[in-house]
C-alpha cells in the first residue's frame, strides 16, 4: 500500500452526476455514431470558460504573464518535489467533472492537512464550446495548444504558454467519446478531427514534443474515458484498448514531465469496455457516483506521486 492512501481515503466524498470555426477543418468521422454526442455538452450558461483566479483574486486576463514573475516556472527537476504551494489546474468535461464531484478537491485539501502542504487544485471546463466547440479530443489538444500556440488564447482557450505560467501541473483529460476510434484509411492526417489511431498517433506524438518544451511544469494526463458495451462495437473497443495501451506503455516515457492516470483501466477493470456497474447506465457512458467515489482518492495519490517526483516509480492508477 502507498503511504499516503490512508491519508486520502478516509473522507466521506460528495455525489454527483455530470465549433471551432469552418476553417479548422473538423472532420465527420465518416461513420455514423453508437453514442449520443449530446452527453458532453456545454453547462447551461454562456459557456464561457469561467475566469482563472489567482491567489489574490484577480482574474486571468488570458495572457501569459511573464515567466519569471510565476513560481510555475521555477526551475525543479522531473525527479524533485515540486514546492509545497504548487498550483494545479484540472481541464476536463462531463466525465472528468463526475470524478471531481466524487472528492478530488476534498482529497487534496485532506493531504495537505496532513502534510502541511498548500496545493492547490482549480478545476476548469476545457474547451469552453465558446467558441471553440465543446470538443477535448486529440485533435482539439493538438489544435489550440499546438498548431495555435503562443501568448494568446486561441478562440478565448489557454494555450500551454498561458497554462504553464500559471500552474506547476497540467492535468488533461478526454471524455468518452475518444472511445469511438474508427478503422484506419492509411492516410493519417495530424489536422484531421477524425477519431483514427493513425491520427491520434501523430496528434499525441505533437503534443509530446510541445509538453517537453516546458520541463520545469508536469504534465498529467488520464488515458481515456471508455464506453459501454452498448455504445460502441467490439471493434471500436479493441481499438481504444489499443490506443490507450500505446499511450502507457510508449508514448509516456521515464525520466520526463509527462505521467499518465491509467483512468481507462480503472473505468474497464481489465476489459475494453465500461461494465455497466460502473456506468451511470447500459446506454449511458458517463461513470456513476459509486465509481467515482472510489477512484477520486486514486486520482489524488497519483496526482501527488507527480508533485512529489516519485510518478515514475509508483501505480499508473493509484491504487
Amino acid at each position: 500500500m502507498k503511504w499516503w492512501i490512508p491519508v486520502l481515503c478516509g473522507f466521506a466524498c460528495a455525489f454527483a452526476a455530470c465549433n471551432d470555426d469552418s476553417a479548422d477543418n473538423r472532420a465527420d468521422d465518416g461513420g455514423t455514431d453508437l453514442f449520443d454526442t449530446a452527453h458532453d455538452t456545454p453547462p447551461a450558461d454562456d459557456g464561457a470558460a469561467p475566469d482563472v483566479v489567482d491567489d489574490a483574486g484577480t482574474a486571468d486576463d488570458g495572457v501569459a504573464p511573464d515567466a519569471a514573475d510565476d513560481a510555475a516556472t521555477a526551475d525543479v527537476a522531473p525527479g524533485d518535489p515540486l514546492p509545497d504551494d504548487a498550483q494545479i489546474i484540472y481541464l476536463h468535461h462531463s466525465t472528468g467533472g463526475v470524478i471531481w464531484d466524487g472528492g478530488v478537491a476534498d482529497a487534496v485539501a485532506a493531504y495537505d492537512d496532513a502534510n502541511g502542504t498548500s496545493y492547490a487544485i482549480t478545476e476548469r471546463a476545457f474547451p469552453s464550446g465558446d467558441p471553440y466547440p465543446w470538443e477535448n479530443y486529440p485533435y482539439d489538444y493538438w489544435n489550440i495548444w499546438v498548431s495555435h500556440a503562443g501568448p494568446d488564447p486561441y478562440q478565448t482557450e489557454p494555450t500551454l504558454e498561458i497554462l504553464t505560467a500559471q500552474y506547476a501541473v497540467i492535468v488533461f483529460k478526454h471524455c468518452f467519446p475518444v472511445s469511438g476510434i474508427e478503422p484506419d484509411t492509411g492516410s493519417p492526417d495530424i489536422t484531421s478531427s477524425t477519431k483514427s489511431l493513425e491520427n491520434y498517433h501523430l496528434q499525441y506524438d505533437a503534443l509530446k514534443a510541445k509538453l517537453h518544451e516546458f520541463p520545469a511544469n508536469r504534465f498529467l494526463v488520464w488515458t481515456g474515458a471508455a464506453l459501454t458495451a452498448g455504445s460502441t462495437t467490439p471493434d471500436q473497443a479493441a481499438r481504444s484498448r489499443e490506443f490507450f495501451t500505446w499511450v502507457r506503455t510508449v508514448w509516456d516515457e521515464p525520466g520526463d514531465n509527462i505521467f499518465v492516470w491509467d483512468f481507462f483501466e480503472l473505468e474497464t477493470e481489465g476489459g475494453n469496455v465500461l461494465p455497466v456497474a460502473n456506468a451511470a447506465s447500459a446506454d449511458d457512458s458517463h461513470p456513476n457516483a459509486a465509481f467515482a467515489a472510489r477512484v477520486a482518492p486514486l486520482f489524488v495519490n497519483r496526482l501527488v506521486s507527480v508533485i512529489l517526483g516519485t510518478g515514475d516509480l509508483t501505480s499508473l492508477t493509484g491504487e
